[in-house]
């Protein structure tokens, strides 16, 4: 169990769920706030760590960005250097919007567009940007992915990850993979501070948890090898009762099943 300090600390308003991923993630912020290691208090976010955009150079480097013409990617800060760089390199972007509380959950952003209305990229991979000058797209309008980048609090080397407790990204891409956007084969990776990775019985999978392919830090990338086997869509029972509330595209989506 977490000491008095470390449960005040990492206390979120989706802890409560799994009290092992609560723990970790509490040690995990406390670790990196202490260390300095982020631009702002880490604790209930995706940790924007020092180094991201080292981070997104060394994803640059990966056969799989190379030959992606569409990602997905998260809306979160330590992820900016990667949206900005696949937009420079004229893929074709995909961002959840925050807490998926619109029926249409992404915001599609290409060069082509925004160079078209004046937009700097640099200023559009900003998320709030991002929401104000991207297209929001239904899940039938978007073309299917070829990379995926999520953001996590703690990964490990075989492949486990924890975001902020949330689940967004598992919902995200259990829908994807609902509308063939994502695939069994569609490489999925996450940068972070190598602080962040743990050993790996520190994160035991659930079957609705999605694996990472590549762990990419600003020394390098890690190639996990996963071998947890990955969901084939909307595991419903994992499905929380808020999340059903909050999100539209969830209640279409269990009325049409």
């Amino acid at each position: 169990m977490a000491t008095g300090e470390n449960q005040f600390e990492g206390q979120t308003g989706w802890s409560g769920y799994h009290p092992d991923k609560d723990q970790l993630r509490a040690e995990i912020w406390a670790r990196l706030k202490q260390q300095g290691i982020c631009r702002r208090d880490p604790t209930g976010h995706i940790p924007n760590f020092m180094g991201a955009s080292e981070a997104a150079e060394q994803l640059a480097g990966l056969s799989a960005w190379q030959q992606a013409k569409v990602i997905k990617c998260n809306p979160d800060a330590p992820h900016i250097p990667v949206r900005q760089r696949a937009l420079e390199e004229g893929k074709r972007l995909y961002m959840a919007v925050p807490r998926l509380t619109n029926r249409r959950c992404f915001v599609e952003l290409t060069a082509e567009a925004l160079q078209a209305r004046g937009v700097d990229l640099a200023e559009a991979a900003i998320a709030r940007n991002a929401l104000k000058c991207g297209k929001y797209v239904s899940f039938d309008e978007m073309e299917p992915i070829d990379l995926v980048i999520v953001g996590c609090v703690a990964v490990t080397r075989s492949g486990g990850r924890t975001g902020k407790g949330a689940g967004f990204a598992d919902l995200e891409l259990a829908m994807l993979k609902r509308f063939n956007r994502v695939q069994d084969s569609t490489p999925i990776v996450t940068t972070v501070h190598s602080l962040q990775i743990v050993e790996n019985d520190r994160l035991p999978m659930q079957p609705h948890d999605w694996a990472v392919n590549w762990i990419v830090t600003p020394e390098g990338a890690i190639e996990t090898h996963a071998a947890f086997p990955r969901p084939a869509g909307l595991v419903w029972d994992s499905i929380r009762p808020e999340q059903y509330k909050k999100i539209p595209i969830l209640r279409q989506l269990r009325a049409e099943e």
